[in-house]
């Protein structure tokens, strides 16, 4: 059997999603054919037992340059996260945040030695730098831990505040992640911090999807192979395209377009716990740089109320990796929350795990921040392994690849190859 349409998508995650639309905006027949039975990829939101569970913790900075372009955000009804840390330490637990209540938090935490005045500075200096945006793709590229002593970020601060929390970005506590994705991060941190859609971080390739005709996407659709203008499904069938949008994950696309650099993979654990007991309900995000296991906890009721069932808190608790035993790793979380939020391990209930071994494509510096997406003519391919490992390299690669198959179809489209050469996620 033979199906024709005039671009094939392979992949409804957000990348493969925005280019879709984008396509179908210009007039281009497109199909998507999606793996799965749901839309999403990876930015997935799972109901149990009346709560919203991410699918790994997952959150959107409103600020990247990409979310207000592909996304309703007033639709999406974005829950804020407070714009900062919570500093647990043998002393107590210091707020350090961009918002008046930390204040004090932030003196105590000076006097007790969480960082020094210098430590200040040179957080001023380097976020008033990134605020005003230098383009990141000029500046030198190493790894953050040395972009932070190198800009006079001490190791005490880096140790006890930074690392506890960009771990949870990076998905990996050396810090070895590229310098200029940190500074494309910090920026739009700084801008915007970080929110949840109201319903989950399902919305956002729910909301993509929605925007499509309802034949657009095929889900449980599994393609074996293709090739320029050809794609072949296991249910033995074969599309007939100008174009092919390999909109995968970097693992995928290693597999249908042989050649493509496969990077290696950060992976993380999220635990669900919900309690009944009074909560401190501050929707701010909780590190401990002494405990070694978990990489954050947060209330995720408080910053979204929806996520949990009327009279009931839910945490979402992380650890970098896929434990041996989720189980036994399980029961050591519940052991720590107690210090985390002063109920006792007896309070909470397991409402679901998440190991999640394919999370984030690792970015070690040196690092590109965006590989090329026309592969040849009528083959192309997007996905955050093509810019950033985030949200916002989903949304600009999809963006990049649609504009890149206009330009080769398209004779009125021929200025989008200038954009796609010089434009800076």
């Amino acid at each position: 059997m033979v199906e024709n349409a005039e671009v094939v998508v392979i992949g409804a995650g957000l990348a493969g999603l925005v280019a879709a639309r984008r396509l179908r905006d210009a007039g281009v027949d497109v199909r998507v054919l999606e793996s799965a039975g749901q839309v999403g990829g990876r930015v997935r939101t799972e109901l149990v037992d009346g709560f919203r569970l991410d699918v790994g913790f997952q959150v959107l900075c409103p600020a990247y340059p990409a979310a207000a372009r592909e996304f309703d955000l007033a639709a999406l009804d974005l829950r804020p996260f407070l714009p900062g840390v919570r500093v647990h330490t043998d002393d107590g637990s210091h707020l350090l945040a961009l918002a008046p209540a930390a204040f004090r938090d932030g003196w105590k935490a000076l006097a007790h030695g969480l960082f020094g005045p210098s430590d200040l500075l040179a957080l001023a200096a380097l976020s008033g730098r990134d605020l005003v945006g230098t383009r990141a793709k000029v500046r030198a590229d190493r790894s953050t831990y040395r972009e932070l002593r190198r800009l006079g970020c001490s190791n005490r601060l880096i140790n006890t505040v930074l690392a506890p929390f960009l771990s949870g970005v990076f998905l990996e506590g050396e810090l070895s992640t590229s310098s200029r994705f940190f500074h494309l991060v910090w920026r739009s941190f700084l801008r915007g911090g970080a929110a949840l859609p109201a319903a989950g971080m399902g919305q956002l390739p729910a909301q993509l999807a929605a925007r499509l005709p309802v034949d657009t996407v095929r889900l449980n659709t599994a393609v074996t192979s293709v090739a320029p203008g050809e794609v072949r499904t296991a249910d033995g069938a074969r599309w007939s395209a100008r174009a092919v949008v390999v909109a995968t994950d970097a693992d995928a696309a290693g597999r249908l377009v042989p050649g493509i650099r496969v990077p290696g993979w950060k992976s993380v654990t999220t635990y669900y716990h919900a309690t009944s007991a009074t909560l401190d309900a501050e929707p701010v995000l909780r590190v401990d740089p002494t405990d070694g296991l978990m990489v954050n906890s947060v209330v995720i009721s408080a910053v979204a109320p929806a996520y949990a069932p009327p009279g009931t808190s839910l945490v979402a608790t992380s650890v970098l990796g896929v434990p041996s035993s989720v189980d036994e790793t399980e029961r050591r979380i519940r052991d720590r929350l107690p210090r985390l939020y002063g109920l006792g391990a007896d309070e909470w209930t397991l409402v679901s795990a998440f190991p999640v071994p394919h999370a984030l494509p690792a970015m070690p510096a040196p690092h590109p921040l965006r590989g090329r997406v026309r592969l040849d003519r009528g083959l192309y391919v997007c996905g955050d392994h093509r810019d950033t490992s985030s949200i916002q390299g989903a949304l600009a690669s999809g963006r990049r690849a649609a504009h890149a198959v206009l330009a080769d179809l398209r004779p009125r489209y021929p200025e989008l190859v200038a954009w796609e050469n010089t434009n800076t996620t």
